[in-house]
Order: C-alpha cells, then sequence, then structure tokens
C-alpha cells in the first residue's frame, strides 16, 4: 500500500476527533513530500537540528511536533517554528522554552510527558514532578508557553493488559489536569498511542497519536 492508502486507513480508524502525527523522523523528504501531496501536515521528528533543517524543504503550511527527548540547549533550534513540543519532562525544560519563546515573540503549545511505562529508560515525570511544576509561582508567570496537556509511552510489550492499565492511568491523570485551575492551562491534548498500540490508545480516550511505522511502510 502507498503512504497515501496508509493514510487513508488509519485516519478512517481514528475517526475526525483524533489527530494523527504521522512520525517523520525515519523517513526520506520524498516520502514526506507523498505524505503531504495526500494531505496530510502534522508530522513528529525528535531531533532539534534534523527539524530545523528539514523544515525549509517543505511549505509553510506544515505543522511540525517535537516529540523525543529535548535537551535544553537545543530548544533555540526549534523555538522559531514549533507547532507543539509533546516531551517536556522537567521543570528547567519548560523555563527554557518559554525563554526561548519570548525571544521569537512566541506561544509555544506544549505537552508534559509523563512517565507511565514499566521501562527505566523511558523518560518523563512522576506524579510529585508534574506537581511541582504545577504548583511554582514561577511558572504561573510564563506568559510565552501554553500547557495543553499530556504525553506518555506505555511499556513495549505484547501484554495488552499492561499497555491498557498505562494508557488509563494517563487519561485519569489529563482528566485531573484538566479540572485544575492554572493560568497556563488549555488541557485540550492527550497524545498517547504509537503505531504498535495506537488502537488500545482509542479505546482509552486518547485525542492524538504519533504513528510512523503503519503511515510510511508499506
Amino acid at each position: 500500500m502507498s503512504i497515501a492508502d496508509n493514510l487513508e486507513r488509519i485516519k478512517s480508524e481514528l475517526g475526525p476527533e483524533v489527530r494523527l502525527v504521522a512520525v517523520s523522523k525515519y523517513s526520506t523528504d520524498e516520502e514526506v513530500q507523498e505524505a503531504y501531496d495526500a494531505g496530510h501536515r502534522d508530522f513528529g521528528e525528535n531531533k532539534a537540528q534534523d527539524v530545523a533543517t528539514r523544515k525549509d524543504n517543505f511549505p509553510d503550511d506544515v505543522r511540525w511536533h517535537f516529540i523525543g527527548h529535548l535537551q535544553r540547549n537545543k530548544v533555540k533550534y526549534i523555538a522559531p517554528f514549533v507547532h507543539m513540543i509533546h516531551s517536556v519532562d522537567s521543570l528547567r525544560l519548560l523555563r527554557e522554552i518559554n525563554k526561548r519563546a519570548k525571544n521569537e515573540n512566541r506561544v509555544i503549545p506544549c505537552l508534559l510527558q509523563m512517565h507511565i511505562a514499566k521501562e527505566e529508560s523511558k523518560f518523563g515525570l512522576d506524579r510529585d514532578e508534574l506537581n511541582e511544576i504545577l504548583t511554582d509561582n514561577q511558572v504561573k508567570e510564563f506568559e510565552n508557553v501554553k500547557i495543553r496537556g499530556l504525553m506518555g509511552m506505555a511499556t513495549n510489550t505484547e501484554n495488552e493488559s499492561v499497555v491498557r492499565g498505562e494508557f488509563d492511568d494517563l487519561k485519569e491523570l489529563f482528566n485531573e489536569l484538566k479540572e485544575k485551575e492554572h493560568p497556563l492551562i488549555q488541557a485540550d491534548t492527550l497524545s498517547m498511542g504509537m503505531s504498535q498500540d495506537y488502537k488500545i490508545a482509542l479505546e482509552c480516550g486518547t485525542n492524538m497519536v504519533r504513528i510512523g511505522s503503519a503511515v510510511f511502510k508499506s
């Protein structure tokens, strides 16, 4: 099947309420162009300098999502154009994003990445670290970032009950976040689900999925 066919099939499964971020980090510009020509506009990358270079090869209506682990010294490369940063996993990183966004006279939408998996190698906040960000008085004064929701990656396992439990926990946290009164919070995005587990994520209430191989591999 072509990339256009893959996109059509996946979007029909997702329905109109779930946004698809096509993870293009391992794809060629030609493959991304094929997805673009099929009408797709949301693409996910995980290396700041790579996407800063790649964006110049495509029209300005592409929405570039940064989905990988982001080092503070790399924020400057994506601050001028990034549509959303999915992987805010520390207070220090959020502070740096706010600073760089202010320099660009932008407000950058961000997702707080939660550590929901059993694997220690995955990044993300725990509940205490999330609370630290939400109660920090300096954070409440940030004017150039907006917390739009949460992102999480489930354990890489074939045990669907484990994955489902982790997604359910993240959905519960997201619901709690939506209820909080905070000047930075506009919680409307729950980003969970990738090629191997997005169907479970759909059942658990995601409204954004990050899918690479199922889009770009025939």
